[in-house]
């Protein structure tokens, strides 16, 4: 059985797979696999220079992400074109990590996992993490170079917190509390094991 674990940007994914990956789960995360491809000498950085031009990608640092968060989150089409580019290619490194899962279940993080429906026919059940957007607007703010106007941004361009709410099939409360959210995340991980 696979996983499909998503939620709003700052809801706390990576920390929700880091307790599954300690109980023992195999967690492929999309976002480390984005990173790859755009880390120097990877696979996406020619064809993002072709689309954006050169200057959005160094040599030393492989994609300039400030300069591309800055301009796709004030452009949409420019987010379409850059999600064109990545998508596939980070489908591809999914569907050949599927086989080397081993265990009960598999965890799959995918952050725009209701926005590109495509995973749903890998995943069998979908788990959101969720907080509210003031928590993840104040958690957004407190990385390097991200404004109170580019979190708003970010969080903005995702699918309404009430639909991802609405299409959850488990649900994650993360506000604040870090030893609660590992008693959740442990029921939970007996629940898919038992399921599986």
């Amino acid at each position: 059985m696979m996983i499909g674990l998503t939620g709003g940007v700052g809801s706390g994914k990576s920390t929700v797979a880091a307790l599954f990956e300690r109980a023992g789960i195999a967690v492929v995360d999309t976002d480390a696999i984005a990173q790859q491809l755009t880390a120097p000498g990877g696979s996406a950085l020619a064809a993002i220079a072709r689309q954006f031009g050169s200057d959005f990608v160094g040599d030393k640092d492989g994609l300039k992400r400030a300069k591309m968060r800055e301009r796709v989150f004030a452009d949409e089409a420019a987010r379409d074109m850059l999600e064109a580019i990545l998508h596939p290619l980070i489908q591809a490194h999914v569907e050949q990590a599927l086989p080397g899962i081993r265990g009960p279940y598999g965890i799959i993080v995918v952050p725009l996992l209701f926005e590109k429906m495509t995973y749903r026919r890998i995943v069998q059940r979908a788990l959101v993490v969720d907080c509210s957007v003031a928590t993840q607007i104040a958690r957004i703010t407190k990385r390097p170079g991200l404004t109170r106007t580019l979190a708003e941004a970010i969080v903005a361009a995702q699918i309404p917190r009430r639909i991802r709410l609405q299409l959850a099939d488990d649900l994650i409360s993360n506000e604040n509390d870090l030893a609660g959210l590992g008693a959740v995340v442990l029921a939970l991980h007996q629940q898919y094991a038992g399921d599986a």
